[in-house]
């Protein structure tokens, strides 16, 4: 089954618009593990306006599944990455003026960054996904950079108006993920996804892991991250046999 990856940015969001000690991220991301989260993602940013480095420290030493960093390439953030050691990361674009990331990295772009920051974090023991659009020419670059994993970007199937739409969005991520695997890339996916909208992804891309966050935040507020998490599962898994007894 597609594993699950509970970004848990937005539980900090709620924390830092007071500048107080509640609610905690280390607390949400212990529920989030009982709830059944495979992975705990975090993306330390640049400005701290979530995720603060004291919540990765903590969560390093207290996630016992699968730590995964979302991250820029800014010097000092691949600093703390290689210090604190997460199981993974995942490099993403960053402006600062955006309210959530907007799209997938330019690999091709910035191939020499990227080379030199790929290679520091895989010598030290961490695994590299590179957060992209699904284009043949970026997810060669990022073959070529030497990460292990690609994170294909859905946030424009989230968005789609129609399900026309939806469907050849959805054709694109499936070649997107085909063409990973013929260079020998591990293949994820995750932005934007939500209860009504993950069944769909389940049942067409063969994927290892979905990367969620705001959708499953915002239920929390009602029932608690636990069972959040936990309903997020069960659809996953429903889609699963779904998509499994109608192959």
């Amino acid at each position: 089954m597609i594993k699950l990856g509970v970004n848990i940015d937005h539980i900090a969001t709620l924390r830092q618009a007071r500048r107080t000690f509640e609610p905690d991220p280390v607390t949400a991301a212990s529920l989030a593990v009982l709830g059944g989260a495979d992975i705990i993602t975090v993306h330390l940013r640049e400005d701290r306006r979530h995720i603060q480095d004291r919540d990765v420290r903590l969560l390093r030493e207290t996630v016992f599944t699968k730590l995964n960093l979302e991250m820029s390439v800014a010097e000092e953030i691949v600093g703390i990455a290689i210090q604190t050691k997460p199981e993974q990361v995942a490099l993403v674009p960053e402006k600062r003026e955006e309210i959530t990331t907007e799209g997938g990295l330019d690999v091709v772009s910035q191939k020499r960054v990227l080379d030199n920051v790929v290679k520091r974090l895989t010598d030290t023991g961490i695994a590299v996904s590179l957060f992209i659009d699904p284009e043949k020419g970026q997810i060669k670059a990022a073959k070529e950079v030497g990460a292990q994993f690609i994170e294909l970007h859905t946030g424009n199937y989230a968005n789609a108006k129609d399900a026309d739409s939806r469907v050849k969005l959805t054709e694109k991520l499936k070649h997107g993920v085909t063409i990973a695997r013929d260079l020998g890339l591990r293949a994820n996916a995750g932005h934007g996804l939500t209860y009504q909208n993950v069944g769909f992804i389940v049942e067409s891309l063969d994927v290892e892991e979905l990367h969620i966050g705001h959708s499953i935040v915002s239920r929390s507020v009602f029932v608690g991250i636990q069972k959040a998490v936990q309903e997020m599962k069960d659809l996953i898994f429903r889609h699963s046999v779904a998509k499994h007894s109608s192959g």
